[in-house]
């Protein structure tokens, strides 16, 4: 059987088209439409930015020249002078949406606070007085350390207002963690709350700040500002840790925002990498802007009256890009939720759904699965009657799971946009239009308009349909990162050099197995590294884990691939059962059979291991390089500051 026919096998052949009520009323509203700005946007990018930049965001000077491209350093709007928070803020406020709720809140314990636009502006004004009060600056770097409360959103905008770039650290980060990233950022101020809730406990975010400040760890740090969130007894260091309730009260709320260059930076942000330090990924100013309204509009297609949700955490780029800076550019009512799914409330995201009424909901396929062992009477028992639109973002999807959700949740009337991005990317690249496309459970179906991806090999050139590849994307767009902090000879050995440029022209190398099918849609197979290479055929893993999560016993299921003398690569799978079953000989066999008949023999798991529970990170995706490292026998190494339950790890280790 060859390459091509082995992982064409699971391609998928349901199509669902978008409801005729719903692309009535959509902003993209029909295949044609898209088509047309596709098109469009391909003949002439630049001059497809530059319409919708001049159309959608308000400027204080306009550019000069839309892109400097100096492979593979881009800068976007050259010269043109905006400010981000503005956009989020100030401009809402001369229209009827003043009143509007920008940013709803629940807490996990059940508090809740919502802040009108005309409030949120207040209060992000003010807070960028108290930090200009504590000595910050235009060009100076601020952590961000935080639960997810609505501080955490205010400091964001309030650090983008002034111009002093921000870089949120993931509040599930450990002290050593965090002392890296305010390290390499020289970071001025770091921003924390007393704690945080989370799955019923405290985390006592202030208490890892003093550890990563000890010694002068991070010498950089002048000042710390604490929001007394969860008012267990803390440490205060005088004339270093301030209240924020203290600060805020005492100064004015009149802060005009600073005109920036639309290439200065907005924030770092960091992603672990499996070996050495963590990479600092720079987004700048107006690029970002643009590109993170223009998707939150098309993409979610938002409407004035939607309440929208994306579970995601400000720590991570999903809540920074679909969180923050994307819906309020466009005007919207943003919600965010302090809590996860608990022991203590499975089905808390669908009473907070019941609530509010949310009409967009935006999760992880993690969350799904998730979602899926904890049983359909929680989402049943709830009114989830105003859900008209769903997403999934962090990883690819599984059908199986994509079916559960577009039945149980979407009540198989929501159209599902699987969109595939990057924390480099800056917001998403590959979705469903929801009024236009037809989708395909499983696969992210075609390129947002502007963006020019392809399939290709090492050498850069473009492979058949249905044959994997590398996911490359052709030219520049706003979103894109434009270095790495401090590094730009690791930006360009990274993202620029897997795939040797040719004649000049350059292809970013997003990490990621991909294919295209007949049809043009683009199915991800995971990260490289998440593609097995067994006797010469490459399988991609999630391809592997959806045969397996189709067999009833299955729960959840994460692939790896293991060093073989004679294959090169032996497939190992790693099981989570659901309730009514039992791990043993017997089912492992029937696994492995159900696999064969699913894929073929080449893709037969050389061994299945249960396991209660995967190693996770903090934010729901399940680290496959630890469970290589496990597989292959190996001691567990590098980077597992983000793993959420070391416990699950250790169990793993015995072999239970």
């Amino acid at each position: 059987m060859s390459e091509a026919n082995i992982e064409s096998i699971l391609q998928e052949k349901r199509l669902f088209s978008p409801p005729t009520d719903f692309s009535e009323k959509a902003h993209i509203k029909n295949f044609q439409d898209y088509q047309q700005l596709y098109e469009k946007a391909k003949a002439n990018p630049e001059k497809f930015w530059a319409e919708l930049a001049e159309t959608e965001l308000d400027w204080f000077q306009k550019w000069d020249t839309i892109l400097d491209w100096q492979p593979p350093f881009a800068k976007w709007f050259v010269n043109g002078k905006i400010n981000i928070s503005y956009n989020c803020l100030d401009r809402h406020l001369k229209t009827w949406r003043k009143n509007k709720a920008a940013l709803i809140w629940e807490g996990e314990p059940g508090d809740s606070r919502t802040l009108t636009y005309a409030q949120l502006h207040r209060e992000v004004c003010q807070f960028a007085n108290v930090l200009k009060q504590l000595g910050v600056t235009k060009g100076d770097r601020v952590g961000i350390y935080m639960p997810m409360i609505p501080e955490a959103a205010i400091a964001m905008l309030a650090c983008a207002r002034i111009g002093a770039p921000h870089t949120v650290i993931f509040g599930g980060f450990s002290a050593e963690a965090l002392q890296n990233r305010l390290l390499d950022a020289q970071a001025k101020l770091v921003i924390t709350a007393d704690g945080g809730f989370r799955k019923d406990k405290i985390v006592a975010l202030k208490e890892q700040v003093d550890q990563a400040l000890t010694n002068n760890g991070a010498p950089s740090v002048e000042n710390v500002l604490v929001v007394e969130r969860t008012k267990q007894k803390i440490h205060m260091e005088a004339g270093r840790d301030h209240w924020w309730h203290d600060l805020q009260q005492s100064v004015s709320a009149d802060c005009p925002a600073e005109p920036m260059d639309s290439e200065d930076l907005l924030f770092i942000l960091y992603t672990s990498g499996t070996t050495g330090k963590p990479k600092g990924v720079v987004h700048t100013t107006g690029g970002y802007n643009l590109y993170t309204h223009m998707t939150t509009k098309w993409i979610f297609d938002l409407k004035d009256t939607d309440v929208y949700w994306c579970t995601a955490d400000v720590g991570w780029i999903t809540g920074h890009s679909y969180i923050v800076y994307g819906p309020l550019s466009n005007g919207a009512t943003t919600l965010m939720y302090e809590g996860v799914p608990r022991s203590s409330n499975l089905g808390c995201f669908w009473d907070v759904v019941e609530k509010y009424s949310v009409n967009i909901f935006y999760t992880a396929p993690t969350a799904i699965r998730a979602f899926i062992k904890m049983g359909e009477h929680h989402p049943k028992s709830r009114n989830l009657s105003s859900l008209r639109l769903l997403g999934t973002v962090g990883e690819p999807i599984n059908p199986e799971a994509w079916m559960w959700y577009h039945k149980i949740i979407g009540n198989q009337r929501c159209p599902i946009i699987d969109t595939w991005w990057q924390t480099e990317t800056g917001g998403v690249m590959i979705t469903p239009l929801p009024g236009a496309i037809s989708t395909k459970p499983g696969s992210c179906t075609l390129p947002f308009p502007g963006i020019l991806a392809d399939i290709v090999d090492l050498e850069g050139n473009p492979v058949s349909d249905n044959q994997g590849g590398y996911l490359a994307v052709k030219y520049p767009w706003p979103g894109m990162m434009r270095t790495v902090y401090g590094d730009p000879d690791r930006f360009r050995r990274t993202y620029w050099e897997h795939i040797p440029p040719k004649n000049g022209k350059y292809l970013y190398f997003a990490g990621d197995g991909a294919r295209k099918d007949e049809d043009g849609y683009f199915w991800v197979m995971g990260r490289v590294d998440d593609v097995i290479n067994v006797s010469g055929h490459r399988l991609g893993t999630m391809e592997i884990e959806s045969a397996l999560v189709s067999h009833p016993a299955v729960a959840e299921a994460a692939v790896v691939g293991k060093p073989d003398e004679i294959k090169g690569e032996e497939i190992f799978a790693f099981v989570t059962l659901e309730g009514n079953y039992t791990a043993n000989d017997d089912l492992k066999n029937q696994l492995k059979q159900h696999v064969v008949q699913e894929i073929g023999a080449i893709a037969r798991p050389g061994d299945i291991r249960f396991t209660d529970a995967m190693p996770k990170t903090r934010s729901g995706k399940i680290m496959r390089r630890l469970l290589r490292n496990l597989a292959a026998g190996q001691d567990v190494s590098g980077d597992t500051s983000t793993l959420e339950d070391r416990s699950v790890l250790d169990k793993l280790r015995e072999g239970d």
